[in-house]
């Protein structure tokens, strides 16, 4: 039997009618496009929310990395022009960060404190992920503040009203003492991911000198680069050496690093989980070639009986196997992608759906994705490198799957089955 000639009879047993046995090759193909379909849609919602978060900690939490002087911090401001001078920077701004107490109309809670430059916030990349749902994010007095949109719901106020912040001075013999500043509310701000955003309260760095105590907060350089997934560390030390001793200089991985540690943990953790999904789906594939070979036991005599070499028959099974594998993992692939491409319009549907049925029976709202926890709009992010990945893993696991089977077919008797047929 020639080489070619068993993948179109594979062929021809997947595309042929079901009592011919391809019934059970196509089943194996359904059971394939179903287990790859939530594992492509986890893999493009996990590393959605990943890179979502990330990218809203870089360039409005933590920036791509942060220059400290612990010798001197006040003059920390004076290296941003030797850093902002270097091809790959987008910018540098100082900032003050502490811990304060906000007093509003419904009470008080505590808040971080952010003085930083205000152009911080209208350029450098941070304008693509702050939204105002209130007033302005231009801050043209020391007077006025920026909150949250989570803590400004906190307090019970708005834009227009005024809030005061208890921070606490050092004084001359060491004591510390409160202090009681009012501020008017300019706008409130939101980053679309509240676990960054539900404390902030935002001021100019020139307020923020004055009202932060040096002993009680600590001031840095916040330095974004053109490429801060794959250039922080270079960047890091090229800092180093343009500013000389006393200096240090931390990249965003180092400072989340926990932070992102656990995501990626998470990620592999799920794809883990799903990849036992696909292999279980081969273990289907196994069972579809040993029930194939059963139904096609006469065609095994007769290809037999021309002189078909066990080998030559093992291998009509092992096309079978491989073509179930690839149309199915292309189907699931393929499905998948469609999903995870409109993952947001399903959610919402489905909350609206459930929100429906939820206010006949208990007055509330369903969400599917927390705020709290979670981005309140998931990029879609398509990692090919993984895809494929998964697509080659489906197709080997069901050629293996069938290779028992499939020798077995292949050393049955030639004189038995013709007996038999």
């Amino acid at each position: 039997m020639k080489r070619g000639a068993g993948f179109f009879i594979a062929l021809r047993y997947l595309l042929g009618r079901a009592h011919e046995g391809g019934r059970y090759l196509r089943g194996a193909v359904a059971g394939i496009a179903v287990s790859l379909i939530p594992i492509v849609v986890t893999l493009i919602v996990a590393d959605g929310m990943i890179r979502g978060i990330t990218d809203r900690y870089l360039e409005l939490g933590t920036g791509h990395m942060q220059v400290y002087n612990f010798r001197n911090p006040l003059e920390i401001e004076n290296a941003a022009d030797t850093i902002v001078s270097m091809e790959g920077v987008r910018g540098a701004w100082a900032e003050r960060q502490g811990l304060g107490v906000l007093v509003g109309a419904n009470g008080k809670t505590g808040a971080n404190i952010r003085a930083v430059e205000p152009s911080f916030w209208l350029e450098g990349g941070g304008e693509r992920f702050l939204t105002v749902p209130a007033g302005s994010a231009e801050l043209e007095s020391d007077r006025e503040v920026l909150l949250g949109e989570d803590l400004a719901a906190q307090l019970g106020v708005s834009v227009g009203d005024t809030v005061r912040l208890m921070t606490i001075r050092v004084s001359a013999d060491g004591r510390n003492i409160p202090r009681l500043t009012p501020f008017t509310v300019k706008g409130v701000v939101s980053s679309g991911y509240r676990e960054l955003d539900s404390l902030w309260c935002i001021m100019t760095y020139a307020m923020g000198k004055r009202l932060l105590a040096e002993e009680l907060s600590y001031s840095y350089l916040m330095v974004k680069i053109d490429d801060p997934y794959d250039s922080a560390d270079l960047f890091s030390h090229r800092i180093l050496r343009a500013l000389g001793p006393g200096y240090t200089v931390y990249t965003w991985k180092e400072l989340q690093r926990s932070q992102y540690s656990s995501y990626e943990s998470t990620r592999q953790i799920l794809l883990l989980i799903m990849a036992l999904i696909v292999v279980i789906a081969a273990v289907n594939v196994s069972s579809a070639t040993a029930m194939l070979a059963i139904e096609r036991r006469r065609d095994i005599a007769v290809l037999k009986a021309f002189g078909a070499s066990p080998r030559g028959t093992t291998r009509i099974f092992i096309w079978g196997a491989l073509l179930t594998g690839i149309i199915g993992a292309a189907i699931g692939l393929s499905l998948g992608l469609v999903i995870g491409s409109f993952i947001n319009p399903i959610v919402h549907g489905l909350e609206s759906v459930l929100s429906f049925f939820s206010r006949l029976f208990s007055g509330t709202d369903v969400k599917i994705l927390d705020p709290g926890y979670y981005l309140e709009q998931i990029p879609i992010i398509v990692d090919w490198s993984a895809i494929t990945a998964i697509g080659i893993f489906t197709v080997v696991c069901s050629v293996a799957a069938s290779w028992l089977p499939a020798r077995r077919a292949g050393k049955i008797p030639p004189v038995e089955l013709l007996r038999k047929y």
